[in-house]
């Protein structure tokens, strides 16, 4: 579940959302939109540590190279050019 909260409410009672951001993120609301999100040290570490990583070839094992090799789209997500959108 998450919370939202206007910035006054958290900015008025910041321990008490803090203690609510241990266990389900607060979306802060300024003038009405999102502006912020907070969430949990773990949290953040956890979506940091999902983030895409960037490797250089040469960084790929043999395995790597050959499993990407063998690879193959899944039918369900195939198509073709004429399929896309213009």
């Amino acid at each position: 579940m998450t919370r939202v909260a206007s910035s006054a409410e958290v900015q008025k009672n910041f321990g008490a959302f803090r203690e609510i951001a241990l266990q389900e993120a607060v979306i802060v609301q300024h003038y009405g939109s999102p502006s912020v999100v907070i969430v949990s040290a773990d949290e953040y570490n956890r979506l940091r540590s999902s983030d895409r990583q960037v490797l250089m070839l040469d960084d790929l094992t043999d395995q790597d190279l050959d499993d990407i090799a063998k690879a193959e789209i899944p039918g369900a997500y195939r198509y073709t050019s004429d399929q896309v959108p213009e």
